[in-house]
């Protein structure tokens, strides 16, 4: 199967529209050399060039992406800065592993607070919590687990009845829930934008620039865009799923488009009622909604998955508009008004494709929806390990990405296990 080199959307990000406009950096239109080539300018690409640069300023870093900063897919993110350990990993014979990946969190989202001050970078960042809510017995079982696992750990946790959600969200949908501390929510588009702007100066970087083909050619690399061809004895694969083409494993790794859509800014007294504080919301079941409050006064959901391709969105949009009503049914005056797809790159086991796959040639992808942090922390550990310096057991930590059937069973399994998994989530979709 010949997949996509770059994600294709249909409508434009809410993010990113709603910031100020920027001139996009050029693209790349004439051959180059460099020490090293990322490909992707997300939270994975960007960290692998700050990495770099921090251990050798006098090396060439070129940061090529295929779109403009905040129009790709880390701008197309729910903005959830969250702990790498994520409440579907939880088990309580993974105590001590868990407990690693949540250190890793932490300093992780110490390093990026730490850029965002520095650099003062307004990307709205609030320190929120994460909720997390379930409305059937299926989900409340989940809600269940979950509070078994934090007990075991020591982690800082309040459980939450209907009315307590209630009375933070503004809708007694959800019967029950959790609320964990660590976590914050961000503007992503605006948060991807700045931490770009502040890389050193020798990482080159170059929008709306597509590499097409990645391949050996003596002792160097040699990067094919749509205009130009750069040689560099290494390359970072950063381009998560899209990766596949340019030399990542396509047996373990599948694109994945979800869905976010939100209301205009509501009015103060709307806004006192559903959102009187900052507060992020994930669903108990994988394929239930995701909410949130912005810092400017909308609600997001966020909800629905296609394979390798978006889905019509104005089909999208009236299937989130539904579960908006069903949550919030005091805001029929106040409809979605945008809604936009975003991919993620997903593996059959969560664990990522991470590591050298050829001499030189470096790849980090399959963040399953961990987004920030998780692909901050895989991307400057895998600059790290392309220098020759020592870095953590990534596999040992994470897993190792597992094998999934070609095409077109890979296709048919996908639909299938979705069909049963939304029954299963059934009113927590």
């Amino acid at each position: 199967m010949t997949y996509a080199l770059a994600p294709s959307h249909q409508h434009a990000c809410g993010w990113n529209h709603w910031l100020p406009p920027r001139e996009p950096h050029p693209s790349l239109t004439h051959d180059q050399s460099a020490e090293v080539v990322i490909v992707g300018a997300g939270y994975t690409g960007v960290a692998a060039a700050r990495a770099w640069a921090m251990q050798r300023p006098d090396d060439r870093i070129l940061l090529l992406d295929a779109s403009t900063l905040g129009e790709g897919s880390p701008g197309r993110n729910s903005g959830f800065m969250l702990e790498i350990a994520l409440a579907n990993d939880a088990s309580a014979d993974q105590l001590a592993r868990m407990a690693q990946l949540n250190e890793i969190s932490r300093t992780t989202m110490a390093e990026i607070r730490h850029l965002v001050t520095t650099h003062q970078i307004d990307c709205q960042l609030q320190h929120s919590g994460t909720l997390r809510a379930a409305c059937t017995p299926e989900g409340l079982a989940s809600i269940a687990a979950y509070k078994t696992f934090l007990q075991s750990a020591g982690l800082r946790h309040e459980v939450l009845s209907r009315q307590a959600l209630a009375d933070r969200i503004g809708t007694d949908y959800y019967h029950e829930g959790l609320y964990s501390p660590d976590c914050y929510l961000v503007q992503p588009a605006a948060l991807i934008r700045g931490l770009a702007d502040c890389l050193p100066p020798q990482v080159k970087r170059y929008e709306n620039t597509r590499v097409t083909r990645v391949h050996r050619e003596g002792d160097q690399w040699q990067v094919n865009t749509d205009q130009a061809q750069i040689r560099a004895p290494q390359v970072i694969l950063a381009n998560n799923a899209f990766s596949r083409m340019l030399g990542a494993d396509h047996s373990r790794l599948t694109a994945i488009y979800t869905y976010a859509a939100v209301t205009d800014v509501l009015p103060e007294s709307v806004q006192a009622e559903v959102m009187p504080q900052a507060w992020g919301l994930l669903p108990a079941h994988r394929l239930g909604c995701t909410l949130r409050s912005t810092a400017d006064g909308r609600l997001m959901i966020r909800s629905l998955y296609s394979y390798e391709k978006e889905q019509d969105n104005t089909a999208v949009q009236h299937h989130l508009q539904s579960s908006f009503d069903a949550r919030y049914p005091q805001l029929k005056d106040y409809p979605l008004t945008e809604v936009w797809g975003g991919t993620t790159g997903l593996t059959y086991n969560g664990a990522p494709v991470w590591g050298e796959i050829q001499p030189g040639l470096y790849v980090s992808a399959g963040c399953n929806g961990g987004g920030i942090v998780k692909g901050t922390f895989l991307g400057q550990t895998l600059a790290h390990k392309a220098m020759g310096q020592a870095t953590p057991d990534i596999h040992g930590l994470f897993g190792q990405a597992s094998w999934m059937p070609p095409e077109p069973v890979r296709k048919l399994g996908f639909h299938l296990i979705a069909a049963l998994e939304r029954r299963k989530a059934n009113g927590e979709a």
